[in-house]
């Protein structure tokens, strides 16, 4: 994993590892049985592979790698000191180095290989590597949940008779570059892309390496990877399930090879991460099917119900891939080489604290008599949102946030011209990441609605 060789687009830690791994259980020779350092060894083969399959894809490009091809031969040479070998990770309870069997206690990375595991410290020299890899392609990590964020599955017998109508339109999962419906009659199942997801993860692509991580098994994430990503140029082996993790039911950045400075996630729910929250952008759930709502106890009617579908142009996807962008932006603005102090969790909160820039919110019979008002969670969210709380009203305050129409706050609000919303105002913007209208959040949506269903609960 030579930073000075050249890398492809879309090339990662975890690729290289991979690509190690194929090429050493390929091998016809027994040279594993010799101790070599991990900083050269390691390198000169992952730097090898590389260059055999940049020779393969773009062979035009061979005549640049002249002096990968040098680096590569001179780091070989230097393998033939026989330092010990310090056993940085196994492949069943074989090190992978020096062929000796050993018992490593480290992060198991099954999603690579099965059986693969580093030691603690060979994970961060590897994030460190990777690190500089990306900045000199100017790329950061994302990692992507699956269910109710790019796609959204049910299974076939829990269709309700108002969506069988969706099995005439399913594609053929033999070619799913086009469409965005599948069934999938060997898992019966079915499933619905987001809408704006291809151009999404397109976009993404660009500027980040991507990791798949879903709570759903192995086989589940693999076919889910196909439809996304049929020619697997985004994803590669980063696919990660549940199968992978560390933690029972949680999910956590410590499978993933990248600095945690230089990682965003994608998921649509905020406790699978109780790690890693600063990293997370929590993206509105995608309720395609009515089990899906049914799941979270919504009484709404689904998307497939009501034969609609989230907006391409200025659906939720779209409003993440300019929050993304924003990010991106701000890490490597003024293209300094070096990038060592830049951290994508406070670039996150900096642009989440435009969304709500310039409001003065005054709540309103929203939080319990007895509690302190600066301690729910909705004045931490308006506040992370960039808007100033307050608890009084003045002259100053733009937004009164009520459940109720006839606060005495409320008249004020409606006396003094000032926006009167419910708290869905709140949470749609913190979800959409994006200022909603006022107009569509006014308090008789909850005589019409009922202040359970206007809420975007999570």
């Amino acid at each position: 994993m030579s930073v000075a060789s050249d890398s492809p687009v879309h090339s990662s830690s975890s690729d290289d590892l991979a690509a190690f791994l194929e090429t050493e259980l390929d091998s016809d020779s027994d040279s594993s049985s010799e101790s070599f350092p991990i900083e050269t060894a390691h390198d000169a083969e992952v730097s090898n592979h590389r260059l055999k399959r940049q020779k393969l894809e773009h062979p035009e490009d061979e005549t640049e790698n002249v002096a990968s091809v040098t680096f590569s031969e001179e780091i070989s040479e230097a393998s033939s000191s026989k330092l010990p070998c310090e056993h940085p990770g196994t492949f069943g309870n074989m090190c992978f180095v020096c062929g000796q069997k050993v018992e490593v206690t480290g992060v198991s990375f099954g999603y690579i290989y099965k059986g693969f595991k580093l030691q603690q410290d060979e994970v961060t020299r590897l994030r460190d590597m990777d690190m500089k890899a990306l900045q000199s392609q100017r790329k950061l990590c994302l990692v992507l949940d699956l269910d109710h964020t790019l796609l959204n599955s049910t299974v076939l017998r829990d269709l309700k008779p108002e969506e069988e109508y969706l099995k005439s339109h399913t594609h053929s999962f033999q070619d799913v570059s086009g469409g965005d419906i599948f069934m999938l009659e060997f898992m019966h199942m079915m499933t619905k892309l987001r809408p704006f997801v291809h151009s999404f993860l397109k976009e993404a692509s660009k500027m980040f390496v991507m990791y798949i991580y879903t709570m759903g098994d192995r086989p589940y994430a693999r076919q889910m990877a196909k439809l996304l990503d049929p020619k697997g140029e985004y994803f590669g082996e980063r696919i990660i399930s549940r199968d992978d993790g560390t933690v029972k039911h949680q999910k956590s950045l410590d499978v993933v090879l990248g600095q945690e400075k230089a990682v965003l996630i994608l998921d649509d729910t905020e406790n699978a991460w109780p790690g890693h929250k600063d990293n997370l952008i929590v993206i509105e759930r995608y309720h395609f099917f009515a089990s899906s709502c049914k799941q979270f106890d919504h009484r709404f009617q689904s998307l497939s119900q009501l034969k609609s579908d989230e907006s391409e142009p200025d659906g939720v996807l779209s409003a993440v891939l300019k929050v993304l962008k924003q990010t991106h932006s701000l890490f490597f603005q003024d293209g300094g080489e070096d990038l060592s102090s830049r951290d994508v969790r406070s670039l996150l909160k900096q642009v989440r604290k435009e969304i709500l820039k310039g409001c003065k919110v005054v709540f309103s019979r929203v939080f319990p008599t007895k509690s302190q008002a600066e301690d729910h969670p909705l004045w931490r969210v308006a506040e992370g949102l960039g808007a100033t709380c307050a608890t009084e009203v003045d002259a100053s305050v733009t937004h009164v946030v009520a459940m109720d129409v006839g606060t005495e706050k409320v008249r004020w609000a409606i006396r003094e011209k000032k926006f009167v919303v419910h708290r869905g105002w709140i949470d749609a913007a913190n979800y959409l990441w994006k200022k909603q209208p006022e107009e569509n959040f006014g308090l008789e949506q909850l005589k019409k609605q009922g202040a359970d269903d206007v809420t975007v609960e999570k």
